[in-house]
């Protein structure tokens, strides 16, 4: 059973629109190879220059040539009407016909020695306007391509009749018809007569060039097809001659891209002793720089990560007898004197600093091996939130810093690891109320269909451009004379970082002198897809507008704003 018309015209309509979209797309195709390929680029160059060259000189010789055979063929042609009218003039000069035989005898002989001397048949005898005699009227004739009101201008007839006295010749160049009912390119020549007992008379002869075109054309078209054949010669030389040269070159971009995946021992093969040898061996020994100094790296990275991870490990057992030590004579630092009870605090405080660093410091351990690891859940990033300004609540009271989370809604929920993203919300808190000078501190959440973000404003001294690219450098500190308030490590921020990378997300600050800071973190919803654009704002609306009260800072409308009970105190 056959399909019918309409069903056929259906299953073709998408092939013919695929192929019509595949067209269109050749452009783009070819700049791409255009932008990629060296060789590309190097032989359509070659080929067009190639090209333009041949066009430029075939053009020149063309006209040089079509210009030759012309005007070559127009002195012979000149000559021979010259010779054609002298003998002509010749004959009638010593005629003595009377009757109207002898003239036409006459006529018919001064016709052969016209032919005879320019070998045309293309003949012409008008009498001059004027002389209208009963001679003049026998002697004139002309073949049916030279008939009067014909090819014969009124100009050139002008030119011969100026002067009838003057033995000067006078050319046309006139398009003659042929036996196919086209035209070919053609010379007529005039010359002035003067038969005795007739009068002034005029003598056109007309030359047929189609054979002097036929060879320009021939020669034009051997000038083109030896030129396309050059130009293709040229562009298969170009094309060996540049795979010959970009070929190592090509060798060598592979080589650096396999050594910057870390394949460290390829290398470029070594071949003669030109200067692609020498650029081969110059490469290789910088390549075996490379690894060797690359290898050293991470045999003393594997030290120092070993060393860190063992210290501290080491260290855990002491500490901990240090820390029941300690809490025993906290504990009963109201017995002591006051010298002694100070200490048993001082002991105290420095040991749990010292249990976050090395907490801290084992982390990084971690990040540095790339053993660090995620157990993630759907988790409220709001509720997530909450919890943190919970915990950092009485270090912000004890700051002056009030607290405000922002939430307007969307979804919430997000695949992460709750510890993780905890911890970067409680060192964001923690750095904003370091350096909020005993501002308001606010806490944004938001998200869409991709991501979630959090972030934490302050409106405290703020940071250069130059310090808050450093901001995340373990230990660094943007004013080193600055005592912390709050004990941090000076590692918060830079284990931060590694779990948002870890996440698959950014976290990312922005910040002014005198304005303050905003730390955005943005994390996809989903592990195994992008997290996009950033539902929230790296610089925040406010950016140099004054600190608000904890009062007037609202949510958008429609949104929904949870206020810690630190907030409210404000």
């Amino acid at each position: 059973m056959t399909d019918s018309p309409g069903i056929r015209k259906s299953r073709l309509g998408p092939t013919v629109l695929a192929g019509w979209q595949n067209w269109r797309a050749w452009p783009r195709e070819l700049a791409r190879v255009w932008r990629r390929s060296l060789q590309f680029r190097t032989i359509v160059i070659t080929v067009a220059l190639s090209a333009i060259a041949v066009v430029a000189t075939g053009t020149y010789m063309s006209i040089s040539i079509g210009n030759d055979l012309f005007q070559s063929r127009l002195n012979q042609v000149l000559v021979e009407s010259k010779n054609a009218a002298t003998a002509a003039q010749t004959i009638f000069d010593s005629s003595d016909a009377s009757g109207e035989a002898s003239t036409i005898s006459l006529l018919s002989s001064a016709k052969s020695a016209i032919i005879a001397s320019s070998s045309s048949r293309l003949i012409a005898l008008y009498a001059t306007p004027g002389e209208t005699t009963n001679s003049t009227t026998v002697l004139s004739f002309a073949s049916p391509e030279l008939a009067p009101d014909g090819v014969i201008s009124d100009e050139l007839r002008a030119e011969v009749t100026d002067d009838p006295d003057d033995v000067q010749q006078y050319w046309q160049s006139v398009p003659l018809p042929n036996t196919g009912g086209g035209t070919d390119p053609g010379i007529i020549v005039g010359s002035p007569l003067t038969i005795p007992g007739a009068g002034n008379f005029e003598l056109y002869i007309g030359y047929n060039l189609a054979e002097a075109e036929q060879t320009l054309v021939f020669v034009q078209q051997t000038l083109w097809l030896g030129g396309l054949a050059l130009v293709v010669l040229i562009g298969l030389v170009a094309g060996l001659i540049v795979r010959i040269v970009v070929r190592p070159i090509r060798v060598a971009a592979d080589t650096s891209e396999k050594l910057a995946a870390g394949q460290l021992e390829v290398r470029i093969p070594e071949r003669g002793e030109d200067v692609i040898s020498t650029l081969a061996r110059s490469f290789n020994g910088m390549a075996d720089s490379m690894q060797s100094q690359i290898t050293q790296l991470a045999e003393l990275s594997q030290v120092q990560q070993r060393f860190v991870s063992d210290v501290s490990h080491e260290l855990r057992t002491p500490l901990t007898t240090i820390r029941l030590a300690g809490d025993v004579l906290y504990d009963q630092r109201e017995s002591f004197p006051p010298a002694t009870g100070r200490t048993a605090e001082l002991l105290h405080t420095q040991t749990e600093r010292f249990e976050v660093l090395l907490s801290d410091l084992l982390e990084i351990s971690r990040f540095d091996a790339g053993s660090a690891h995620l157990d993630t859940e759907p988790t409220n990033l709001v509720r997530l939130a909450e919890d943190a300004i919970d915990q950092m609540e009485s270090l912000a009271e004890k700051a002056g810093s009030p607290l405000r989370l922002v939430a307007p809604g969307g979804y919430f929920e997000a695949e992460v690891d709750g510890r993780r993203i905890r911890r970067i919300v409680r060192n964001l808190l923690g750095n904003a109320i370091e350096h909020g000078e005993g501002k308001p501190i606010v806490v944004s959440v938001d998200s869409d269909e991709h991501a979630v973000a959090l972030s934490v404003r302050d409106y405290g001294s703020g940071m250069s451009e130059a310090e808050a690219e450093r901001v995340f450098d373990r230990f660094w500190r943007a004013d080193p004379s600055r005592k912390r308030t709050i004990g941090g490590t000076g590692l918060g921020l830079a284990i931060s970082l590694e779990d948002a990378t870890l996440h698959g997300g950014a976290l990312e600050v922005w910040s002014r002198p005198g304005a303050g800071s905003c730390f955005r973190l943005t994390l996809p919803r989903v592990q195994s897809q992008p997290a996009g654009e950033s539902p929230l704002p790296l610089e925040p609306q406010d950016a140099y507008g004054e600190a608000p009260a904890v009062a007037e800072l609202r949510p958008p409308t429609g949104s929904t704003s949870l206020t810690t009970p630190g907030a409210s105190h404000a």
